[in-house]
């Protein structure tokens, strides 16, 4: 097999988008103060911009990687192990947004942070955030690739799978050429959104930042708490019983929790490999394995989500 290459432009796009995204984890800090409560909890307040808009609504890796960074930045010594968050209320796309964190626990080596990411009255994501200062100690070998994994250069890019997506799903497929996301994208089949089809069993796709971005450890496990969210919301969709796709059913994602096992350079190789633990009447479980490029598993990722007729939705 030959490798697929990236056209320029579209290179260059998903480079802006990078450089949109690095600048939505920008904080600027605001007024202090305490929590609510006898015991007063010391609040945080940073103001944030939102990545440039590709949704129709503020993508929830957004939130995630926002709700990181904000609590991160409230953190010594220790890096982030967890974030179990809930996706509240859809947030607009381009409007800055404000982050909350309140200082719950700072022990001698672990930290929790509670996180609201919002937009004035609208509370579009909590969070709580857990941190460690994880000293050496012994580790189970790495997880091994499957022998029959393909290079990533080897598969197509997301692009050429939206550019093939049949013409009842251009709508949804088009978008993702036009602004794309900040990160390269491949995988060996396409997702149900660009004319996948139904099936049981695994699928991975490969992801990375397509350039650096420095050494900071902390922003490469924001980066990838951001990217842990595409298509685990599909991944739902490509299990579900009666075939769903984008025209027949409302969906959302509830909630979201990922935990980081060992430093992330994301700008490297990162193999994501979604499973659906269960589908149960509208509501389903997905879990996710992030492993590097060596066959480390590097993060584990779970995901509820809603998928509802829209005669259901529209109830």
């Amino acid at each position: 097999m030959s490798r697929v290459s990236i056209d320029p432009a579209l290179r260059q796009a998903i480079l802006g988008s990078l450089d949109g995204l690095l600048a939505a984890f920008d904080l600027e800090p605001q007024a202090e103060g305490g929590g609510p409560g006898p015991a007063a909890t010391r609040v945080d307040r940073f103001r944030v911009r939102s990545e440039p808009a590709r949704f129709h609504r503020v993508f929830g890796g957004q939130s995630l990687g926002q709700a990181l960074v904000a609590a991160a930045a409230t953190v010594d010594g220790k890096a982030p192990s967890s974030l179990h968050a809930s996706f509240v209320q859809a947030g607009r796309p381009g409007v800055d947004v404000e982050l909350v964190v309140e200082r719950v626990r700072d022990g001698r080596s672990l930290a929790t942070r509670r996180v609201s990411v919002q937009q004035g009255e609208r509370v579009l994501l909590v969070a709580i955030a857990s941190f460690h200062a994880n000293g050496p100690g012994p580790e189970a070998a790495p997880a091994a690739l499957p022998a029959d994994t393909a290079e990533p250069e080897l598969l197509p890019l997301l692009q050429d799978w939206a550019a093939k997506a049949p013409p009842h799903l251009a709508p949804h497929a088009r978008p993702w050429i036009d602004q794309p996301p900040p990160l390269e994208l491949r995988l060996a089949e396409p997702v149900v959104f660009m004319g996948g089809q139904p099936a049981a069993g695994p699928r991975t796709h490969w992801m990375r930042l397509p350039r650096e971005v420095g050494d900071d450890p902390r922003l490469h496990a924001a980066l990838l708490t951001y990217a842990s969210d595409y298509f685990m919301l599909d991944m739902a969709f490509r299990s579900y019983p009666e075939g769903a796709t984008p025209d027949y059913a409302g969906a959302a994602s509830l909630d979201h929790a990922i935990w980081l096992h060992r430093p992330v350079r994301f700008d490297r190789w990162h193999r994501h490999t979604l499973q659906t633990v269960a589908v149960s009447g509208h509501r389903g479980l997905v879990r996710g394995s992030i492993h590097d490029a060596d066959g480390a598993l590097v993060a584990s990722v779970t995901q509820e989500v809603l998928v509802r007729p829209m005669e259901a939705a529209a109830r």
